[in-house]
Formats: C-alpha cells, structure tokens, sequence
C-alpha cells in the first residue's frame, strides 16, 4: 500500500519511536520518530549533521545502544547486529561503498554468507550461478568473475544493492545517497529498479540532496533538522522551496545569490592542444582572473581526467600549459602546488582528507615548507593561526581543530579540503564535484566561497555533473564530449537544453 492509501487501519512496517542517542556525551538524535508503512518510499531528508545516518544504523543494527523503542510489524524489538536486522529483512546501501576491489563480484556478493559444499569447501561454481540469478533479476548484466576494481561505479553500486537484498526476504531497504556516483542513464536504471522493488512489496528509504529526485521518487518525506524531527509532508503537497524551509528554516531563493564580481582581461591559466590518457584530445582554453570556468558533459566524457593532467597526476602525451602567458612544466601534483594551483578531488574521502588526522593536520598539509620554524620543524603555532584562519574564513563547524575528521559531515569535511588548497595561496583553483553528498545548506555555502574565491581574484573551474548548479555558478561554460572540447558557451546564452545538446554532439 502507498502513503497515498495510508489509513489507521495499516499496520506501519517500521516504528521507531522516540529516539535519542548520544556520542561521548554529546547527543546526536532527541526523541525522534520515524515510521514506514508496507510497499512505500519514504525519503528522510536533512542537512549533513541532521542524524539521518544515525539513525538508519541503530535501524540495521550498528548501533545497539539507544534510547526509544523499535517495532516491527507492530512487534517490539532490539536489533543486537547487523546480522540481525538483516535476518529480520532490512538492508541497507551506505553512500561509501563497502567492497573488497581484490576479490571477485560473486566473492563480493556472498562475502560473510558464502555458499559451501558437502565438504565445508566454498562453492565457487553455485555462488557464481546464484549471483547471475540475482543480477538476472535486478536487470543487469554484470561479470561474476570479473575482480570489483575493474568495474566502473555504476555495476559497483549493484552490486552494493544486490548484497542489501541477500537472499530475497528483504522488506525494508535503505539507500544512503544512491545517486551521488552515477550519471543520467545509470540514474534511470536505478529508479526503474527502485518502483520494481517497490510494486514487489519492499519498502525504501530513500536519503537524498537532489530535492529532484526526492520529489519524482517518494511518497512520503519524513525530516530531522539537529537531531530532532522538524516536518512531515507527502510528496505530492510540497514542493523544492517546502522542502528546503523544513531542512534549514529559510526560503530556496534566500539561499542562492550571483556574484557581483566580473572577470578582468588576464588570463591566468592557459591550456593548448593538451592530450593524455585515457581520452582526453587536443583540448584548448583559457580561464582570467576572477572568472568561474563550469566543466560540463556526460560521465566519462573526460571532465577529471583534463582536470588531472593540468595539475600532473597523469602525463600528457602533448600540449602546452601557460600560467600567466608563460609555459609550465608540471609533471607531478607537487609542481602544481609549486605554481600555486590547486585541485579539490571529486572524491574526498579517497583523494582529499586523512580521515583520521585531525581538521589541524588536514588543512595545513600542503604548506610544510611555508610553516617551518628555524629549527626546520613545523611551527605549531603558524599551522594553528592558518587552521583557525581558515575555520573563521569558511565558517567551519568544528569541535576544536584537533577533531578529526571522520567526525565531520561531509559539508565541513569539504570546507576543509577547500581549507587545504586556500592554503597555498592559489591562482588558479580547480574543483571536481564540489558540492556531491553535501546538503543544500551547505551547498549554498560552498557556492558564495566559489564567489567569493573569483571575486578575490583566483581563476576557477568548476567540474559539476549537476546542470543547473553549473548554469547558477559559472560565467562561462565549457562542455566537453568523449574527451574533446564540443562547446564554450557564455552564461548568458546557455540552457540545460544548449549544454546537453553540447554533451552529446
């Protein structure tokens, strides 16, 4: 039954009733409450640090010490494991995937639970046989025996779903962000797969910032604002403006503003006929100082691979850099620190952060040489001034720059990865994804420190799979295709309509 059909008489699926949780005193979740009723998406929406993630792993069992009370079918319950709530028919999708890339797809699939013959040996042939089945049934073709790290995102994500449902009494499934790493068709695969589940009687969370696809996709949205439920709507009743007043308290058109500042004439950065594996072709372009350079295209049309040859992390087979209209050696992400540009990763827990360093160590890691003291040892008190400096600057929520950083969200997570490459005093900054698996809060924030950068004076480009965040913050957009260069478009005379039609030429 849906949340259209919804009535007093329907047993809810899932009650979670009055839950509180702290961590090391600090409390995370109070009283909150969150039901999902039988074959029903429900999206429980919130900024970063809202405690939707908490929440969900005391539902499938990470976190066993809580205060409130769970039911299930109407039953009381504690969930003691993972295990447990799994046994008990909840999966769940986390946003960071949680693969072994050296072992084999069925070896992922049934790590854990695997398959064994008569003679306690494991199975290999069955559980290779079985995990056909199950791509069969999710209608996609995926490799068995191929190992994870020769797969791209999208089987990856899969086969993440396809470990979720485990043998098929799955009745609650939960996605954490389970579009943040996939691309139009990929995303469209999804959603079919999502109201397929859904018409079999599996019921979804769905966890979400794309306010979009929250609208296309639920029934029912469910909101937690600082740890505490702050709205309750059906989907068909709101709207992205309803939904953005319940997640942050204001209005969506408060939350965007353009810039003021223009481009000036100099060009900082310029790139000619620059070449480089895997598939980047005879690329060409410029950016000036204080303009915001958006990088468009499909996935896989060579938006990161361009944005890491410029700065060294791979090698280019042929072109020229300039900075400033002389040419640049770079032949490793050292020099380009060394010629003041900059690169925050589409990936930031991967390529950005050392998530057990504390926001200290993080911010000042690529400025050693500028914070010695006369002894050649790091000044602690030059790397507290730059850290604070840049905690003030980027408004930073942090408990002391001694926090580590895995106990960040991921919109302070990301302010501090900008922290780090602020640091060197950048003339030219390049941003992949900027604002991926960030709420819209905090999306606007990293937006105005965007305007702020080129107001300032860097030359920014901005790598954006989100068309209309692109459209909102560049001034010009470049639009690449299968690692070429297709369009160089003005802001004034661009559409999503112009720019796809770009993407696919």
């Amino acid at each position: 039954m849906t949340a259209d059909a919804l009535s007093p008489s329907v047993t809810p699926l899932l009650e979670m009733q009055d839950i509180s949780k702290s961590f090391s005193g600090v409390s995370v979740l109070r009283h909150v409450n969150f039901t999902v009723y039988p074959s029903e998406i429900v999206c429980l929406l919130g900024e970063n640090g809202a405690g939707k993630s908490t929440l969900m792993k005391i539902l499938a069992g990470v976190h066993t010490e809580y205060q409130g009370q769970i039911k299930w079918d109407g039953e009381a319950i504690k969930f003691g494991s993972t295990y447990d709530a799994a046994a008990h028919g909840i999966g769940i999708v986390f946003q960071e995937f949680n693969l072994c890339p050296n072992l084999s797809v069925a070896e992922n699939l049934f790590l854990g639970r695997e398959i064994r013959n008569k003679f306690g040996l494991i199975d290999y042939p069955e559980m290779r046989r079985r995990a056909q089945q199950t791509f069969s049934r999710l209608g996609v073709v995926i490799d068995s025996d191929m190992l994870v790290r020769q797969l791209t995102v999208a089987p990856q994500q899969m086969i993440e779903i396809a470990k979720a449902l485990g043998g098929g009494n799955t009745r609650l499934l939960i996605m954490d962000e389970p579009t943040a790493p996939l691309a139009g068709a990929e995303i469209e695969h999804l959603f079919a797969l999502m109201n397929e589940l859904k018409s079999r009687g599996v019921s979804i969370v769905f966890i979400s910032h794309k306010l979009n696809e929250v609208l296309r996709m639920t029934d029912r949205v469910i909101c937690l604002k600082d740890g505490e439920n702050s709205g309750e709507v059906f989907t068909k009743d709101t709207s992205e403006d309803g939904l953005v007043s319940m997640m942050v308290g204001r209005e969506l058109d408060r939350l965007y503003s353009r810039r003021s500042g223009h481009a000036t004439d100099e060009v900082v950065l310029e790139v000619k006929n620059l070449s480089g594996p895997p598939r980047i072709h005879d690329v060409s372009f410029q950016v000036r100082r204080g303009e915001i350079v958006g990088l468009a295209g499909l996935q896989g049309a060579g938006r990161t691979e361009l944005a890491r040859l410029i700065i060294g992390a791979e090698k280019k087979t042929a072109g020229t850099i300039l900075l400033h209209g002389q040419p640049v050696n770079i032949r490793h992400p050292v020099d380009a620190v060394r010629n003041h540009i900059g690169y925050v990763s589409e990936d930031r827990k991967k390529f950005g952060l050392i998530l057990n360093m504390s926001v200290r160590e993080n911010t000042t890691m690529t400025i050693h040489r500028q914070i010695l003291n006369r002894l050649g040892l790091i000044s602690a008190a030059k790397e507290n001034a730059v850290t604070d400096l840049y905690v003030s600057k980027l408004k930073t929520k942090i408990a002391s720059r001694e926090q580590a950083i895995k106990n960040l969200s991921g919109g302070n997570q990301q302010k501090v990865v900008i922290a780090k490459w602020l640091a060197i005093k950048p003339d030219v900054l390049i941003l992949d994804e900027p604002t991926r698996g960030i709420d819209v809060g905090a999306k606007a924030e990293v937006h105005k420190i965007i305007a702020d950068l080129a107001d300032a004076g860097v030359a920014v480009i901005m790598i954006s799979s989100e068309l209309p965040e692109v459209l909102h913050v560049a001034d010009r957009i470049l639009v690449m295709h299968e690692g070429r260069l297709t369009a160089d478009i003005p802001r004034e005379q661009a559409s999503e309509e112009v720019l796809m039609k770009a993407a696919v030429a």
